[in-house]
């Protein structure tokens, strides 16, 4: 049977972005039990892509009962409801073989990844100082979009002159403004920008220098999507939540990698139950982006574990 039921987990500071602020990660998290066995999975389901609690909860109910990872990628679309269920069943799998499932998907055994870590959107004077509070952590992503970034962005670079920074401006500017901030970007040492432009309106990166690497956020979601990045992007981000799970993601990385493209691993914000897959899907990434823990005040039993090697592999009892 599946099962599904609805958490939130409590943010330890706001969280914003441009098209909005958010206090707790609402997630969906699915359990299927089978022989004896029981397999978890994780989604965020994002309005953005149009989806919610009720809409994904609806889609996961609507599956047959024994329904199996190849028929799940045909019964529903990418997106977060396919993504429960698919990393719901790699876990159940493992747990019935007795095996890790980057075994089974025939992985090299996983080893810590150092993450990003997410400052978001504020003034000015509040994003310096917590990037003088942070400033210890190598790869710094800083949430902008708005037509004012540039303080913002010269405010964090004080704060943390060391780390590396990663801008992302989850679809807020126009070409002409990322045109206008792209050399000082390059001045202040970004190593990369998200999503600068909406998606299917960012045809004119194709027309454009991008002297700092562009990477596809909304604009990637699954192989199907990469004819669309070409000479628009550099770097495609994947997220399991808009693959559609780790089968899918697995099978973008590769294909994305075929094609040329940088790999950028990322995440919504959740617990440690949904970034144990993506961990899998990180190992060999060039940037890893999945802080989602991090940011929470609480989060599963047993939690990932993080130290100055990086985010560890899940323990078993959580995930895989």
């Amino acid at each position: 049977m599946i099962e599904v039921f609805e958490a939130s987990f409590p943010l330890a500071r706001a969280f914003t972005i441009s098209r909005g602020s958010r206090s707790a990660a609402q997630v969906l998290s699915v359990r299927i039990c089978r022989d004896g066995h029981e397999g978890r999975g994780e989604c965020v389901p994002y309005a953005r892509y149009g989806e919610s609690l009720a809409s994904v909860r609806a889609q996961i109910q609507g599956l047959p009962r024994g329904i199996d990872r190849a028929a799940l990628q045909e019964a529903l679309p990418p997106g977060a409801a396919r993504n429960a269920v698919d990393c719901a069943l790699w876990d159940l799998e493992a747990k019935r073989a007795g095996k890790p499932v980057w075994k089974l998907a025939g992985l090299a055994p996983p080893a810590p990844l150092v993450t990003a870590y997410t400052l978001s959107l504020e003034a000015p004077e509040a994003m310096e100082r917590r990037a003088r509070e942070e400033a210890h952590r190598p790869i710094l992503k800083i949430k902008l979009g708005t037509p004012d970034d540039m303080p913002r962005l010269e405010a964090v670079r004080r704060g943390a002159p060391q780390s590396t920074i990663i801008v992302d401006a989850n679809e807020g500017w126009s070409a002409a403004i990322y045109a206008d901030l792209a050399p000082h970007l390059l001045r202040l040492g970004v190593a990369l920008v998200e999503q600068p432009l909406p998606a299917g309106e960012d045809d004119a990166l194709a027309g454009i220098d991008r002297p700092v690497p562009v990477c596809a956020d909304e604009s990637c979601h699954d192989r199907a999507s990469l004819p669309g990045l070409t000479g628009k992007y550099d770097t495609a981000n994947i997220k399991l939540d808009k693959t559609g799970g780790l089968t899918e993601a697995l099978a973008l990385r590769d294909a994305a990698r075929a094609a040329g493209y940088r790999v950028m691993v990322g995440c919504m914000v959740g617990s440690s139950l949904a970034m144990a897959p993506a961990h899998l899907v990180a190992q060999g990434a060039e940037l890893v982006d999945l802080d989602g823990p991090l940011l929470l005040a609480r989060d599963r039993e047993p939690p990932m574990h993080h130290d100055a090697a990086g985010l560890h592999p899940a323990d078993p009892a959580l995930w895989g």
